[in-house]
């Protein structure tokens, strides 16, 4: 009965939504979708809370609560502060300013004390934390520590957690590097992009690429955390030769491991406005993206990089990835900070992107939630389905006795893709060819939204993200 759910579903469907789906036959299954990928894969859902202030009680209702002790959580801290924009980011919210970063650091260890001493947070521990951004290493020597003792201090820790900062090239200063390793920054992410100087400078990077190969060797020279980066394929004026120069310089490099991401364009964001005002060449075509990532998977696997999730790449045993991969395995993520998204219970929360938000709501003994909503009841299926995908498999059998038989009318969605080649159907698992991985984020939608559609929800068809518009 699944199965024909499944298929009355898709048989509903324009030929468009249809399309934006299940793809279409082609020759390479590279171009089995013909619209750019999903901005960002499917979550849990839910049900907003209403009104907005409702979410305080609850927030700390839940905090109230004891936890476990026994899963893995994590905790997100967002700075929210950059010293300049970078054409190709969506996530920009404020310039640098070491008297406004001092009086948000005195507000972001407000809440972090705030709390240090409730149950649900205090009787389990951390297993990793993450500074994102904005860029957390544009903090002052002095204003990163200060955060960092904080962190310590409140935060229940394990004897393995990973803290990660993300940085960028001109952050790799001595003092700033003094301060990270002395109060246990084990993790630096750090936003190379590109080596290529003219693409780098193009999208608003401001070194050039023997100043990133020198800082990169200093970083990694100190031995103090396993030291990833961040490599972009599409950027304006980049091509499929220099961005496998790129993987090149990659492994010359004394670094752990690499993320390898795909060009988000964001509409009426700063790099299509300098894109339509001619200053920079188009951004490439997902075709040619997916060529490039296709070469680079290649490329690693011939060298036997180990990978950690879709994008994750190690090149040592140091590089763990914990984060990222704990937090697509739909773990509890407590957050901190402006701009800082996280879960707990059930509970999803955004905290206030405005800083005069953020800093009044701290200042009254508030969590600062901007919205929140209840989770979905399949919000635990598709986190699985998530999971699963990031590794490259989907075991379908697994799911559907953990989650209920409805789920086995995906079989129909994912048979359709195999034929599609974007799976290879095994004994036990669904497996990811190379086209699926470049695609794992419309086909992670997908199987989310009808996942919930099969258990009696509706998914989103007509002008979906999936259908590449996100």
């Amino acid at each position: 009965m699944s199965k024909e759910a499944m298929r009355k579903i898709l048989e509903s469907m324009t030929a468009e939504e249809y399309l934006a789906i299940v793809g279409q036959k082609a020759a390479d299954p590279l171009d089995v979708f013909a619209k750019k990928r999903a901005s960002f894969p499917g979550g849990g859902g839910g049900v907003p809370i209403m009104p907005p202030p409702r979410a305080e009680g609850l927030w700390q209702e839940k905090m109230a609560k004891r936890a476990d002790g026994k899963t893995k959580r994590a905790a997100y801290i967002h700075i929210p502060f950059c010293s300049h924009i970078c054409l190709y980011c969506g996530f920009f919210q404020n310039y640098a300013d070491e008297a406004a970063e001092t009086l948000y650091v005195d507000r972001l260890i407000k809440e972090l004390e705030a709390d240090k001493d409730k149950p649900y947070l205090a009787l389990g521990l951390v297993n990793t934390v993450f500074f994102g951004g904005g860029t957390p290493s544009a903090l002052s020597p002095a204003n990163i520590t200060r955060v960092l003792r904080a962190v310590r201090a409140c935060l229940p820790l394990s004897n393995d957690c990973e803290i990660t900062l993300e940085a960028r090239i001109n952050d790799l200063t001595a003092d700033k590097m003094d301060a990270w390793f002395a109060h246990g920054v084990n993790r630096v992410s750090i936003g190379v992009q590109s080596f290529d100087t003219a693409v780098r400078r193009g999208v608003g990077r401001l070194d050039d690429k023997e100043e990133c190969m020198k800082r990169l060797t200093e970083i990694a020279a100190r031995n103090q955390a396993s030291v990833i980066i961040d490599i972009i394929y599409g950027l304006p004026g980049q091509t499929a030769d220099s961005f496998m120069a790129d993987l090149t310089i990659i492994d010359r490099l004394p670094i752990d491991g690499m993320d390898l991401y795909q060009l988000s364009v964001f509409n009426d964001g700063p790099l299509v406005k300098a894109i339509n005002a001619g200053n920079l060449p188009p951004a490439a075509e997902p075709a040619e993206q997916a060529r490039m990532f296709a070469g680079a998977v290649k490329w690693l696997n011939e060298r036997a990089y180990f990978r950690l999730s879709n994008c994750h790449w190690a090149k040592s045993s140091r590089e763990r990835s914990m984060y990222n991969f704990l937090v697509k395995s739909g773990v509890e993520i407590f957050p901190y900070g402006s701009g800082a998204g996280g879960n707990i219970g059930g509970l999803s929360v955004m905290l206030h992107r405005d800083l005069r938000k953020y800093c009044d709501a701290v200042e009254k003994g508030e969590k600062p939630i901007m919205v929140s909503f209840l989770r979905a009841q399949s919000g635990g299926a598709q986190s699985e389905i998530g999971r699963q995908l990031e590794t490259g498999y989907l075991n379908l059998g697994e799911i559907v006795e953990k989650y209920g038989g409805a789920l086995a009318g995906l079989e129909l969605l994912l048979d359709l893709w195999t034929e599609r080649g974007l799976f290879e159907k095994g004994p036990v698992h669904y497996r990811l060819s190379v086209a699926g991985q470049f695609w794992i984020k419309n086909l992670t939608r997908s199987l989310t939204e009808y996942a919930d559609a099969l258990r009696g929800g509706k998914p989103a068809q007509s002008g979906r993200p999936a259908a590449g518009q996100g």
